[in-house]
């Protein structure tokens, strides 16, 4: 059983690259589909505990949903952390984490971190 998860877009060349150096490297994760799988408020929490970020910077607050839905860099975690499970692709990736450790692959080469 893999101890790492990918949170991983396939249609994200970001995510596709930082995967497959996972794979070149021999290092054995699950891939989680997130934007089709389904998380929830304590995940998302731990994910953001595991990065030692503010939640906004796991938001991608680029995205046109970000506002539609009148969120901002200011809103409350609670709000943000809703938003991303209501609108999966507001999560940044790709998204390793590994034990109790996480990092946003941007670039994709950061991932590696995890594991040197």
């Amino acid at each position: 059983m893999a101890l790492n998860t990918i949170w991983h877009n396939p249609r994200c060349a970001k995510s596709r690259t930082a995967l497959r150096l996972l794979n070149d490297w021999s290092i054995d994760a699950r891939v989680f589909f997130y934007l089709n799988e389904i998380t929830n408020y304590e995940d998302l929490m731990s994910i953001v505990k595991k990065l030692s970020i503010p939640t906004i910077e796991l938001v991608r607050t680029n995205e046109k949903i970000f506002r539609t839905l009148g969120l901002s860099r200011s809103s409350k975690d609670e709000v943000l952390i809703q938003a991303m499970i209501q609108n999966p692709i507001l999560i940044e990736r790709p998204l390793v984490i590994s034990g109790e450790r996480a990092i946003i692959g941007r670039p994709p080469e950061r991932v590696l971190e995890l594991f040197n």
